[in-house]
C-alpha cells in the first residue's frame, strides 16, 4: 500500500480577506456615488428636498431588491382609459379622446410641475 501525499496547506485566508475587503470597498463607493446622484437629482425640483432625497433612497433600496419595475406604456394607457369609464356617459368619449390624444387634443405641463394638462377643443355649432 502506498501512502498518499499530504496536501500542502495553502494560504487562502489572506487572499479571501483581501477579496472581501476590495468587494466591500467597491460596494461602498458605488453606494456613495448613487447617494450623490440622488442628491443631484433633487436639485431644482418643485418638491421638499429632504422628501425628494428620502424617496430617492427608498427607490434605490427597492431597486436593489429587484422590486422596482415599470409598467409598459400600454398598461398606463389602459389605466387612463379605465378612469374614463367612471365619467358620466356624456363625457366618456371626450375623456377617451384626450387620453388617446386624438382630434384637436393638446398636452402641456409635467408631473413634476404639478400635472399634465390635456385639452381637447370641440367646436359646437350655434343653434
Amino acid at each position: 500500500m502506498t501512502a498518499s501525499p499530504v496536501p500542502t496547506p495553502r494560504r487562502t485566508a489572506p487572499r479571501l480577506l483581501a477579496v472581501m475587503v476590495l468587494g466591500a470597498a467597491a460596494t461602498l463607493a458605488a453606494a456613495q456615488g448613487s447617494v450623490a446622484a440622488d442628491k443631484a437629482r433633487c436639485d431644482g425640483v418643485q418638491q421638499d428636498k429632504a422628501a425628494c432625497q428620502r424617496e430617492a433612497g427608498a427607490a434605490r433600496q427597492e431597486a436593489q431588491r429587484g422590486g422596482l419595475t415599470s409598467a409598459s406604456g400600454a398598461t398606463y394607457d389602459q389605466n387612463a382609459l379605465a378612469r374614463c369609464r367612471s365619467q358620466p356617459a356624456a363625457d366618456r368619449a371626450d375623456c377617451e379622446a384626450r387620453v388617446r390624444g386624438s382630434g384637436a387634443t393638446s398636452t402641456e405641463g409635467s408631473v413634476m410641475g404639478g400635472g399634465v394638462i390635456r385639452e381637447t377643443v370641440t367646436p359646437i355649432p350655434a343653434k
